[in-house]
């Protein structure tokens, strides 16, 4: 960090970052040299960072003209990066960057824009540009930022189309995964791009309980009312699969007197920016959204997940669940189930996940029993087997260690199929939503 300017070291003072991250590590030299980048890294690795401080290194103030331009798949993910970036303003007080997303004062800004940082929606920004209220000729960096999100969303097109005008830009590309249907977009715009791929650092992985809560005949709804008096979160973040559901659920806490916030796409655009915005007040414990508009989004010091069934996707399942347990903590999610939920439940426990059944009552919490694989199934792993038959001198607790070992093998045997299984379903994802768009491989 030395190297770096002081304006630069001041910036990333102010985001009270002692170290950087291993992406950020990796990133921010190649950045500044000006190479082009295509980053691949989990959500909480540091991506956002990674892009913004080589941005404030290279920002030329006395330049009024656009110079950057960064693409988020959400409106939600736009706000809070233009959030980050405004700290700018506390080094640069004369640096001027504009948000750009569905339901901003498009009037206003079409008449008197003037930007060196724009931090945008791809639909937004491309119809800025059509506006010929962007000059993209003089874009010296673009960002595409959950790139993967973007092409899973429909936006490639717009990005392609912004692209193909910033002829001199450099171009980095972040993103969670990378799916076969981004290389036609890679190859195109991107010069001898520098790949970075940082697998979950072991200080971050998540350190998650998964319990089970059997609704039987009440609604989610009503069987999170009964629960929610066992719980005492700093943030509870809980998922619903649809609006309705959304919606329901946020009515039934209000009613019972919880304070919450609720996203989901069905808002209008003031309403989610009032909310992003009370999120970051911390003055609510309890946010309720649904899975495309909580992708991505960094919410700090979540404590509790609850899932209020089972998503289609099971994917998105450990989307939920890793939003807690973040940077070596602890985190419980706790899934509320019904008879119809039992398939999607048998899925996940042979993908790895370690079930308990608990229930709340009388002002506790009952373990009931845990759903795992069978000791049977179990001994069928010749890894395990190894471990149960090997020979050595018996010492006080060596069956003790034995399942400690057993434990830990399982453990990294379970994160290892959740990715591959994460992996694949989103691949077979990506190929389908290319096949509806009618891209194959020959269009690459």
């Amino acid at each position: 960090m030395n190297s770096l300017k002081a304006s630069t070291q001041e910036f990333i003072a102010l985001n009270g970052f002692n170290t950087l991250s291993k992406i950020q590590q990796a990133c921010i030299p190649k950045i500044i040299k000006g190479q082009d980048l295509l980053a691949i890294g989990a959500t909480g690795t540091g991506k956002t960072h990674a892009y913004l401080i080589p941005i404030i290194e290279k920002i030329d103030v006395s330049n009024p003209n656009l110079q950057v331009i960064i693409s988020a798949p959400t409106r939600e993910l736009a706000y809070q990066i233009h959030k980050h970036a405004s700290l700018m303003k506390k080094v640069y007080p004369e640096l001027k960057i504009r948000l750009l997303v569905g339901g901003s004062d498009s009037q206003k800004l079409l008449h008197n824009f003037n930007a060196q940082i724009v931090v945008g929606t791809p639909g937004r920004l491309k119809a800025f540009y059509e506006a010929n209220v962007l000059r993209l000729d003089t874009v010296r960096m673009m960002v595409i930022d959950e790139a993967d999100m973007t092409l899973e969303f429909g936006f490639l097109d717009d990005v392609d189309t912004l692209l193909g005008r910033c002829e001199r830009a450099q171009v980095l590309c972040f993103s969670a995964t990378l799916p076969n249907e981004l290389e036609q977009l890679i190859n195109k715009y991107l010069d001898h791009p520098q790949l970075i791929r940082i697998e979950d650092e072991e200080e971050l992985k998540p350190q998650i309980r998964h319990c089970l809560v059997d609704c039987k005949h009440r609604s989610y709804s009503e069987q999170l009312l009964e629960i929610l008096p066992g719980f005492k979160p700093y943030v509870c973040l809980i998922f619903a699969n649809t609006r309705l559901e959304c919606d329901e659920c946020y009515e039934a806490l209000r009613q019972a007197g919880y304070q919450a916030i609720i996203l989901h796409s069905g808002l209008s655009s003031r309403q989610r920016q009032q909310a992003m915005r009370a999120l970051e007040s911390h003055e609510y414990s309890y946010v309720i959204a649904s899975d495309m508009v909580a992708r991505g989004i960094d919410i700090e010091g979540v404590s509790h997940v609850v899932s209020l069934g089972f998503p289609q996707e099971l994917a998105f399942y450990m989307h939920r669940s890793g939003r807690t347990g973040r940077s070596g903590r602890e985190g419980t999610c706790f899934a509320l189930y019904k008879e119809s939920d039992k398939t999607a439940i048998k899925n996940l426990i042979k993908q790895g996940i370690n079930f308990e059944r608990v229930a709340y009552k009388n002002g506790s919490w009952k373990l009931l029993n845990e759903l795992k694989r069978t000791k049977k199934a179990k001994e069928k792993d010749p890894e395990v087997l190894k471990i149960l038959k090997k020979k050595e001198k018996v010492k006080p607790n060596y069956k003790k260690k034995k399942r400690e070992a057993i434990l830990k093998l399982e453990r990294q045997k379970r994160r290892d199929f959740i990715r591959k299984k994460i992996k694949e379903e989103n691949k077979e994802r990506y190929r389908q939503a290319a096949k509806e768009r009618g891209v194959t491989k020959r269009d690459y």
